[in-house]
């Protein structure tokens, strides 16, 4: 399979060290340098694109692969306002797009666990939930997109949170997020229920970036000639 790595930081270069051992070859990399000045018959060479870039561009990338017929597997987070957009420009093309906030495969095993604990605890309203997650002083958007999907998950099953919030709240219906930037730690996202007898805590630590980047690979295997919105869910067949 012949991909495109738009985006070619320290993720990029992850992604494309792992495509190469499972068979692939890279067509075309998109950094910095060469953004603003990469052409369309270049994108066309690859069957798939996967895009690591930034909140700033990743739309802009995104479309520019639906209109040039190439499946667009993105990562970037801090975009949430225009994912649904892009979902709708991805039916009206027949494109095939595939999103994830997170693509590990632990982190969505993760995420089966935070539904299943936030499903039993919406019957234990003595436990207050709370969310914290770790990243390196480098990441751009806060909360985490992977924090933002676990909260929105727990609000999805426990009724006595609505919303949630970046820091202390004292409103009870909202769920707190407390973020925290330490030098280069991959991720770490710890769900919370707290009572005055005892706590319940899930936890996931990445160790390196090789989780995300081989998950990012997966998708892209898993989107090569298929049209249509997907997700971890698809690929991990839940």
């Amino acid at each position: 399979m012949n991909i495109a790595l738009i985006g070619y930081g320290k993720m990029g270069k992850e992604i494309e060290q792992i495509a190469l051992r499972r068979g692939h070859q890279i067509v075309l990399k998109v950094d910095e340098q060469n953004a603003l000045t990469f052409t369309d018959a270049e994108l066309k060479k690859a069957d798939v694109a996967i895009e690591f870039s930034t909140p700033e561009s990743v739309y802009g990338n995104i479309i520019r692969c639906f209109h040039a017929g190439i499946p667009v597997v993105a990562g970037t987070t801090g975009w949430s306002d225009k994912i649904e957009s892009v979902r709708k420009e991805c039916l009206q093309n027949k494109g095939a797009f595939f999103y994830a906030s997170n693509y590990s495969i632990g982190v969505n095993i993760f995420f089966q666990l935070n539904r299943f604990l936030a499903n039993i605890m919406d019957r234990y309203a003595d436990y207050e939930p709370s969310l914290e997650e770790t990243h390196h002083i480098y990441k751009k958007d806060s909360p985490s997109g992977t924090a933002i999907s676990l909260a929105n998950d727990i609000l999805g099953e426990l009724k006595r949170k609505k919303n949630w919030i970046e820091g202390i709240s004292d409103e009870p219906s909202m769920l707190q997020i407390h973020s925290k930037r330490e030098g280069g730690v991959p991720g770490t996202h710890h769900v919370k229920y707290s009572s005055d007898i005892d706590d319940i805590e899930i936890i996931h630590t990445a160790h390196n970036r090789r989780g995300f980047a081989l998950g990012a690979v997966l998708a892209a295997e898993f989107i090569a000639g298929k049209k249509g919105v997907f997700g971890m869910k698809d690929l991990m067949g839940e």
